[in-house]
């Protein structure tokens, strides 16, 4: 099932391990720190467990929302590239 993780968590050392376990799990970085990808049930609890175990008694949030294939392909997104050089902006 799709799932999209995301956190709040003010130190770099955590944030930076959170992000890793995730990278760890397939899931794919869509934002500073927010994650999206495929992962079982057993998978979500699995990681779930161990970013809570990582972000140990550290203040942070991680929240995991699964996604239903059909609210999935409902989604609206704007996915702009910036197409200029930078020697055009002015």
């Amino acid at each position: 099932m799709k799932c999209l993780l995301i956190y709040d968590i003010p130190d770099d050392r955590i944030r930076t391990k959170i992000a890793d376990f995730c990278l760890d799990y397939g899931l794919d970085r869509i934002q500073y720190s927010a994650f999206i990808g495929d992962l079982s049930s057993n998978h979500q609890e699995e990681l779930m467990l161990k970013l809570g175990k990582r972000l140990g008694k550290a203040p942070g949030r991680i929240d995991l929302f699964p996604i239903c294939k059909e609210d999935w392909r409902s989604r609206i997104s704007i996915d702009q590239k910036n197409t200029s050089s930078a020697s055009e902006a002015g």
